[in-house]
């Protein structure tokens, strides 16, 4: 499609807020949509899951959470970089595509239908959890993670398809087969189907996690249904998944309307860089430097607001399917609100400056983060003292449903902060690759997304380690006094990083 046809074919009234595709750009624009749509499902569903059963497994907490994604998470991520980069030197756009994300689905429906009812076997018992953090405090969050050694599995790798399909995988495909000029349209479109995702995801983990409690089964069974419907519900979507993408490459890829390999740049292809050289040609683009600290920033920002608060959930909500019912919920409102933004957002992203589009992600998670803390804080100075809410719940001497407003608190700031992150944050992050090369798209956003997202929440992860070893024996709720400080910090380098990019940037 010519730049002149696209440049004359402008949108007016309401179809240029609420649907600024054109009717021959539906063969293209949709499947992408659909992909990631299917995508942010089986993201939805895994994100819910896997904190449940971390946080409420024997002798575990939301504590453990930061232990697993800095030291599990990280090393993960950097081992994924590296088998990934090796792999895109092998494998064509499409065998890399598949190669990368069949072994996920294959895992999480193995794990409900054959590992997890098998975790009496592979797991220690929560006696010997219970000795081993009594013989060594200093390891206390550290056993159980060892000790449910598949949970932490599944709780990795499904960090890991957030950053390696969504992050890696969809936007890299996206940036190579849509031209700036469609990017400004189509990125905030992607996100606003894409979003309807959460909608069915987000109740059915809510449904799915009530309705197994009314069976008559026990706990523990029910929390087995609730798994192998969920994973059931993974399995499914992800076929529709690869199917669509593969039905992309031989029915749209394969029209120059819609797809053309010399227009994208990619005509001339370099000869394609080892890991080494690809990381030390990363290292030495000031522009990818500024891209890492915005992913880095956005990662320990949600980490350590994640930290606080789903500690407060496991208080309130204890058990598994009620924790789960809890982070379906947060889907749910995160949906509804991702897709109100998204008319927004894909307006702001084509009447606005880049720079603008960017900055109201870290505006917004700041403000919203500070507010929870605020409850949190106030919270903590009723407790009587030296006793944790824990106790002080379990002994009548503090009021549930202060805990319980702090979690609803804490899930309508994340709903917002997750809405805007899909409406403005992703797509000012994936344009801002566009003008890269066909090498650095590849590589350097491998690098980029994979590292700089996982290791933005293992950085956050840290900090929670260093004060949780610091201030041994406190949970995070009690340390917010020290954590709002250093976040503050954090949003502060994340917006430098923006008038830096706005600087080097053509959008």
């Amino acid at each position: 499609m010519s730049t002149k046809k696209e440049s004359k074919s402008e949108f007016t009234g309401w179809r240029s807020i609420v649907w600024p595709i054109h009717n021959h750009e539906l063969k293209k624009f949709l499947p992408m949509g659909l992909i990631m749509f299917c995508v942010l499902v089986i993201y939805t569903i895994l994100r819910d899951t896997k904190d449940a059963l971390v946080v409420t497994a024997p002798g575990s907490g939301a504590e453990s959470l930061a232990f697993l994604k800095g030291i599990g998470v990280t090393f993960s991520a950097i081992l994924f970089m590296i088998m990934y980069t090796k792999a895109a030197n092998i494998f064509k756009r499409e065998g890399l595509f598949y190669i990368t994300a069949l072994p996920f689905l294959i895992f999480f429906v193995s794990f409900a239908f054959i590992i997890y009812p098998l975790r009496e076997v592979f797991h220690m018992t929560p006696d010997t959890i219970s000795q081993y953090q009594a013989m060594y405090p200093g390891l206390h969050w550290i056993i159980p993670i060892v000790g449910n050694w598949t949970y932490s599995v599944f709780y990795i790798l499904s960090e890991l398809w957030g950053s390696a399909v969504l992050s890696l995988l969809f936007w890299q495909f996206a940036n190579a087969i849509t031209p700036v000029i469609q990017a400004k349209r189509f990125y905030g479109m992607f996100g606003f189907l894409g979003n309807f995702g959460l909608l069915l995801s987000g109740p059915a983990v809510y449904y799915l996690s009530k309705v197994t409690t009314t069976m008559g089964l026990s706990q523990s069974e029910a929390w087995s249904l609730s798994l192998k419907y969920l994973m059931g519900m993974v399995f499914v979507v992800g076929v529709i998944f690869l199917y669509t993408f593969y039905w992309m490459n031989r029915n749209v890829l394969t029209d120059k309307r819609h797809y053309d390999p010399e227009a994208m740049g990619e005509k001339k292809k370099k000869a394609k860089l080892s890991l080494g050289e690809s990381l030390k040609f990363i290292m030495k683009s000031r522009y990818l430097g500024l891209l890492a600290v915005l992913v880095l920033s956005y990662g320990v920002s949600i980490n350590i607001f994640e930290g606080v608060w789903k500690g407060q959930i496991k208080l309130a909500f204890p058990t598994e399917n009620e924790y789960n019912a809890v982070m379906g919920g947060l889907s749910t409102v995160t949906g509804v609100i991702a897709i109100t933004l998204m008319l927004i957002g894909s307006n702001i992203l084509r009447r606005f400056s880049w720079r603008t589009a960017a900055l109201i992600t870290p505006c917004v998670l700041l403000v919203g983060i500070l507010i929870f803390f605020g409850v949190v804080f106030h919270n903590n100075s009723l407790l009587p003292e030296g006793l944790k809410i824990k106790e002080a719940l379990s002994q009548g001497l503090m009021n549930r449903e202060l805990i319980v407003f702090a979690v609803f608190l804490g899930l309508g700031v994340n709903a917002f902060g997750k809405a805007v992150k899909y409406s403005l944050f992703d797509p000012t992050k994936e344009m801002a690759y566009i003008p890269l090369d066909p090498e650095l798209k590849v590589k350097g956003k491998a690098a980029v997304d994979v590292i700089g997202g996982r290791g933005g929440k293992s950085g956050g992860s840290y900090i929670q380690m260093g004060l949780l070893t610091a201030f041994a024996g406190s949970a995070l709720y009690q340390l917010v006094h020290i954590i709002a400080p250093i976040l503050v910090i954090v949003v502060i380098g994340w917006i430098f990083s923006v008038f830096g990019l706005s600087k080097s940037s053509k959008h």
